[in-house]
């Protein structure tokens, strides 16, 4: 296989330079403790944190425990005869790279196509662009330095860059690559897809970019495992069909072309699409969604529908939760007794606008101002906290499990701005099987999770509480359902813009014409301005007074 020849490549010059020979070979005996999970032979599902196979990382010599995410996507890729279409926020492994640009040397299609901000190579920053990066990113950048310096004496060769910069690798072969201001624009909200096409049947799915912080862990923490991500390996030419034709909207005319590419809200609206991949069923539907489009049509609309199916539980990992629909579906699920249990990444469990903090009974404010229809449970759980990580690791996972039978995955965050500004990929399957693998990922995370409310916290709403006094505004929380009618007498501004062909302005008009006088009929909404016949056949069954 291609990935082999690349890792024995990195492999024997690093053990001959760094003497690891004997660590590798006693690492090599170290065995799993857990024995692997039957695979749906359509459907494989990967884990890098898993604990059911090791391997040995090229990069950093570690072995350690975990699916090597990395190799099932060079592997992928070599096995390509026609053609090769990948869609990735971030790409920086080498070895990926190198994948492609052996193919697109072979003579086969290969289009690449990534997120404008990760399209310069990191070593055409200036020192004095160095110096200017935020903290992130100029940690970030260190772990460009580490990749890169292979002999690691300080110093980075032109040798190095073209060995091991990915984005030197692909521009020095030649593989096409666009970003998303291919379309004129400055870039779309952002090209957060992460999914590989191979020869119109062969689709990779997955959480993680293509980094090492994204798959194996940072070269300045020795421990890290990489942040926490799934993969899944699909055979199915119906559902690729999709996948490409979600591509081939992006990529347009590709390099050199008419800036036709379309990125962000200017795709087409496509609504969730269902195929059989052998006895399973898939269903599909790519972001972002307008606001000429109802809610329940979007991406986060589909996650709801799903989570409505849930009978008795519902399991969550999720690197980011701040949709106020999908967590108020959540507690209407709990008092119906459904049991759920939530891991939201330690970065954004306890900002203000986390959902999990709903879940717990507390509220946050920002700027003695809390959430607009903020809405906390009655009966708050204690089933919700954040996951132990190595250090450095961060919970990237975006996956529901529904009564151990059906997943939600791919790349979608569970907020707003994936739904309406992003480009974002969403699976739900229904299999359990493929339940099952998801399932013992989030038992292992579940297991050393941290649950419930911190001490330090309730301090802080305390603090919060007292500090800005009379000035702490108690939004009106109501209760949004999202399959019942909309009052237009009573609807917030938000409530208002889950209706189809109903945007932020339209929704002030709407607004300030029931000030003036109370919707009674339909007849009374046609003399909003930006109404009209269509939107009145639209709004029909949606809207009360």
């Amino acid at each position: 296989m291609l990935f082999s020849s690349i890792q024995l490549r990195f492999s024997y010059f690093l053990l001959f330079t760094l003497g690891l020979t004997a660590c590798l070979n006693k690492s090599q005996q170290l065995i799993s403790p857990l024995s692997p999970l039957q695979q749906d032979p359509l459907i494989k599902s990967y884990f890098n944190q898993s604990q059911a196979s090791s391997y040995t990382e090229v990069l950093r010599q570690k072995t350690r425990l975990g699916d090597n995410l990395e190799e099932i996507i060079v592997n992928t890729i070599a096995d390509a005869n026609s053609t090769v279409y990948l869609a990735v926020q971030e790409l920086r492994l080498p070895a990926i790279a190198q994948a492609l640009a052996e193919r697109y040397k072979a003579g086969v299609k290969v289009r690449v196509i990534i997120e404008n901000i990760y399209n310069r190579p990191w070593k055409s920053l200036s020192p004095s662009e160095v110096a200017q990066l935020p903290q992130q990113e100029r940690d970030r950048y260190n772990e460009f330095y580490n990749l890169i310096d292979y002999n690691i004496d300080g110093d980075i060769s032109q040798d190095e860059i073209n060995m091991r910069d990915a984005l030197i690798i692909l521009s020095n072969a030649g593989v096409p690559l666009i970003d998303d201001t291919a379309d004129g624009s400055k870039g779309s909200g952002l090209m957060h897809h992460k999914f590989v096409i191979v020869d119109g049947k062969t689709i990779i799915v997955t959480s993680a970019n293509f980094t090492t912080s994204g798959i194996h862990g940072d070269f300045s923490e020795p421990l890290s495992r990489g942040n926490a991500n799934n993969l899944l390996k699909i055979e199915s030419f119906e559902l690729a069909k999709l996948f490409t034709k979600e591509f081939n909207i992006l990529w347009g005319d590709g390099p050199g072309g008419k800036p036709d590419s379309k990125f962000g809200l200017n795709k087409p609206f496509r609504g969730t699409r269902q195929v059989l991949v052998g006895n399973t069923k898939i269903a599909v539907q790519f972001s972002p969604t307008s606001n000429s489009q109802s809610w329940q049509e979007s991406v986060n609309g589909l996650i709801n529908k799903t989570l409505e199916k849930a009978q008795t539980s519902i399991n969550l990992s999720l690197f980011v939760f701040s949709e106020q629909l999908l967590v108020n579906t959540l507690e209407n699920k709990s008092l119906q007794g459904v049991l759920i249990k939530g891991l939201i990444d330690p970065g954004f469990a306890y900002r203000y606008y986390s959902e999990g903090l709903d879940m717990m009974g507390i509220a946050l404010a920002n700027k003695c101002k809390y959430e607009t229809n903020n809405r906390i449970w009655k009966k708050p759980i204690s089933t919700v906290g954040l996951p132990n990580l190595p250090p450095g690791d961060r919970l990237h996972h975006k996956f529901g499990i529904i009564d151990n039978l059906i997943v939600i995955t791919g790349s979608q965050n569970w907020t707003k701005a994936a739904n309406k500004n992003n480009d974002e990929t969403l699976l739900v399957i229904e299999s359990s099987t493929v339940a099952a693998h998801f399932d013992r990922e989030f038992q292992r995370l579940y297991r050393t999770a941290t649950m419930g409310i911190p001490s330090w916290l309730m301090k802080k709403v305390d603090q919060q509480q007292q500090e800005c006094g009379d000035r702490l505004i108690e939004t009106e929380t109501l209760v949004i359902d999202t399959n019942n009618k909309i009052n237009l007498n009573t609807a917030t501004a938000e409530e208002l813009e889950i209706l189809p062909g109903v945007g932020p302005k339209l929704a002030e008009r709407i607004i300030q014409a029931r000030k003036n006088k109370p919707f009674a009929s339909l007849a009374d909404l046609d003399q909003v301005p930006g109404i009209g016949p269509k939107m009145l056949d639209k709004l029909n069954d949606r809207v009360t007074w």
